[in-house]
């Protein structure tokens, strides 16, 4: 009878340990993060560093195309912020990304471009189907031999770069190309007329701080300082400092935020963890930082959604 009394003890000890278990999964647990390959070193360190401070609370970047419904965290830009909407229900900015339309060093492509110092309204002459262009805009008639790349998927900045423009991403000339946008590179590298654009994580060597030795940047027309700076001999810092200080309308800049839930304080905490000490990363990856009006807006906002949940 003892025996039988003891193996009930220790059934209904295990039982309650692991119904302790599953209820604290929540705080124990790995929280997931979503991100486009850009900014992944970027979320890398932040994961790497907040782990210093909060070692009991793991966080992993989530690749491929996994369910949605179990990600934590997504990190995204303004321009997709609708397609995340009945998945979460916040969104925090932290950065900024530029977009920059780029295409092979040496290659045909750079020849037919050299010197041309184009602005917005040829632009949107080189990148889209478009016959009602200004009047005073002369067609030119090397673009009609260049081929242009661009991304299809949702995490492509395809989107945003349309949208600076006041078009839309069914509007590009030339080829869509799938999967992330570093693919774009690889385009361009193999047609000697390619054409593309892409943020400055992903045409930059975040090491050596200078372009990537194998694209050249498209030729805008800027003023002296920000042209001196976004040049092919301009490093990742210049760039980043001279867009921080203006903003070119030949430029696309777009919001980088994370959307998420409220259920979470671990995920919250993260959070406020990224605005209040993560950002001074941005530079370091490729990423331009919000003004200090913004930044506070978004440290408001997280810490909003903490005392809510209190």
């Amino acid at each position: 009878m003892k025996k039988l009394v003891s193996i009930i003890a220790a059934v209904l000890v295990l039982g309650l340990t692991n119904a302790w278990a599953e209820g604290n999964s929540t705080n124990s647990g790995v929280r997931t993060i979503k991100s486009p390959r850009f900014a992944r070193p970027l979320i890398e360190k932040w994961i790497e560093e907040y782990a210093k401070t909060e070692p009991g609370v793991e966080f992993q970047i989530v690749k491929g195309s996994g369910n949605q419904d179990n990600i934590d965290l997504n990190v995204t830009f303004l321009d997709n912020q609708d397609s995340n909407e009945k998945l979460f229900s916040h969104i925090v900015y932290f950065g900024e990304t530029a977009v920059l339309p780029i295409t092979a060093r040496s290659s045909e492509a750079a020849r037919l471009l050299e010197g041309k110092h184009l602005n917005s309204k040829k632009l949107k002459q080189l990148f889209f189907l478009n016959d009602d262009f200004d009047e005073d805009v002369k067609k030119i008639k090397a673009f009609e031999n260049i081929i242009i790349y661009s991304g299809s998927n949702a995490s492509s900045v395809a989107s945003s770069f349309a949208h600076h423009f006041g078009e839309e991403s069914s509007s590009f000339r030339g080829k869509r190309i799938s999967g992330d946008d570093l693919f774009l590179n690889t385009a361009i590298s193999k047609d000697p007329l390619g054409v593309t654009f892409n943020t400055l994580s992903n045409i930059f060597d975040l090491k050596s701080r200078h372009l990537k030795s194998n694209l050249s940047l498209v030729g805008l027309d800027l003023k002296k300082e920000l042209a001196n700076s976004l040049n092919d001999e301009g490093s990742l810092d210049d760039v980043l400092n001279a867009l921080e200080n203006g903003s070119p309308a030949e430029v696309t800049i777009e919001k980088v935020g994370i959307t998420f839930n409220d259920a979470d304080d671990a995920v919250n905490h993260f959070l406020q963890w990224v605005l209040e000490n993560g950002t001074k990363y941005n530079h370091e990856y490729g990423l331009l930082n919000l003004d200090r009006k913004e930044a506070g807006t978004q440290i408001d906002k997280v810490r909003t959604v903490l005392t809510a949940q209190k």
